[in-house]
């Protein structure tokens, strides 16, 4: 297990920490230190393994304590919110990381609040709302019970907004978001729905910043999925 705050000695060096993990997982002393460099190089700590963990970034702390779960190979790995408090780069560090462990064939129970983050790792999705579980399946197939795809129109000037939306009127699903200043209506048969967007907005002769077609992401699910279980908890 490795849990959303490390357990690392910030006075002992990477390696130190590594080897300690091993000698309480029961591993002997030349058993852990071998360990210990196998997983130094895996996860790429080679510079810092002699370093004091107290002068590690966040990202290299967050490494060697998912190297210290692994110590002993485990057929199954719970990880805790594992990128909390990461910049991007070492988030994705750790996605990375984590990805490669299924091909050594450990399965990984992972929590996270980052939907990204368990669109891009996960397998299976659990979602819990209030201690409940409410839904699960694939990310695709959470982001199915939204509904369709849908064509987005962002025009350049906000002021344009009202116009967009008239020309799209009759259109299902539409939808106007004054926050991201853009008009979307459903799309379930893609590109025709996108062309006839396109030619009614085209006849307005107004400037668009984009016109797309998109998919529900995994944040628009869980959006969906627990606004539900409000109302039906009201």
């Amino acid at each position: 297990m490795a849990g959303q705050f490390t357990a690392m000695d910030p006075l002992l060096t990477g390696r130190e920490n590594l080897v300690l993990f091993g000698r309480l997982r029961g591993l002997r002393r030349q058993q852990a230190r071998t360990r210990a460099d196998e997983l130094i190089a895996q996860f790429d700590l080679t510079e810092a393994a002699d370093r004091r963990v107290a002068t590690y970034s966040g990202g290299m702390w967050r490494r060697v304590d998912l190297a210290s779960a692994l110590m002993v190979l485990p057929k199954v790995l719970f990880l805790d919110e594992p990128t909390v408090g990461l910049d991007p780069r070492s988030r994705r560090d750790v996605w990375t990381l984590v990805g490669s462990l299924a091909s050594q064939g450990i399965t990984v129970l992972l929590t996270t609040q980052y939907l990204e983050e368990a669109d891009v790792l996960s397998d299976s999705i659990v979602v819990i709302d209030h201690g409940q579980v409410i839904a699960s399946g694939t990310a695709e197939e959470l982001k199915r019970r939204v509904g369709s795809s849908y064509c987005q129109v962002t025009p350049a000037d906000l002021a344009d907004l009202p116009k967009v939306a008239a020309a799209l009127a009759g259109l299902d699903g539409i939808d106007v978001d004054g926050d991201t200043g853009s008009v979307s209506v459903f799309a379930p048969d893609g590109v025709a729905t996108l062309g006839e967007v396109f030619r009614r907005v085209d006849a307005l002769g107004v400037e668009l910043v984009d016109i797309s077609l998109r998919k529900p992401s995994l944040d628009e699910a869980f959006l969906h999925l627990t606004d539900r279980q409000a109302v039906a908890r009201s």
